[in-house]
């Protein structure tokens, strides 16, 4: 089983998400994002693989902060906005294989287990 979480540990619903994951007998690969933000190309294959838009990806406050919030903007400045910025990521982000999913609630990462 490859299991990766993208993961900030300051974040409870990460850490309630990685507790999750290790409870039900997964060893995630653990990625800090805010210090090994993905590259354009990972987080498009993240978006791919959650079945989702960039803009669905941003957290709120953060995507502001980081000027992120235009309506504007293209699906292709968000995610260079993302990268550059990786506290605009909604987390935690977990991925098996093909699959992935929002830790939000944290129970959605039993979809993957």
């Amino acid at each position: 089983m490859s299991l990766v979480i993208y993961h900030n540990p300051r974040c409870s619903k990460s850490r309630q998400t990685l507790q999750l994951i290790q409870d039900n007998g997964g060893d995630p690969k653990i990625i800090e994002y805010l210090d090994n933000p993905p590259s354009i190309e990972e987080l498009k294959d993240i978006i791919t693989k959650l079945g989702i838009t960039p803009r669905q990806l941003l957290r709120k406050k953060e995507a502001a902060e980081a000027g992120l919030h235009d309506n504007t903007l293209s699906d292709d400045a968000i995610i260079a906005g993302m990268v550059a910025n990786p506290r605009a990521i909604e987390r935690p982000i977990v991925i098996k294989d093909n699959k992935a999913v929002l830790g939000r609630p944290p129970e959605n990462v039993l979809d993957l287990l």
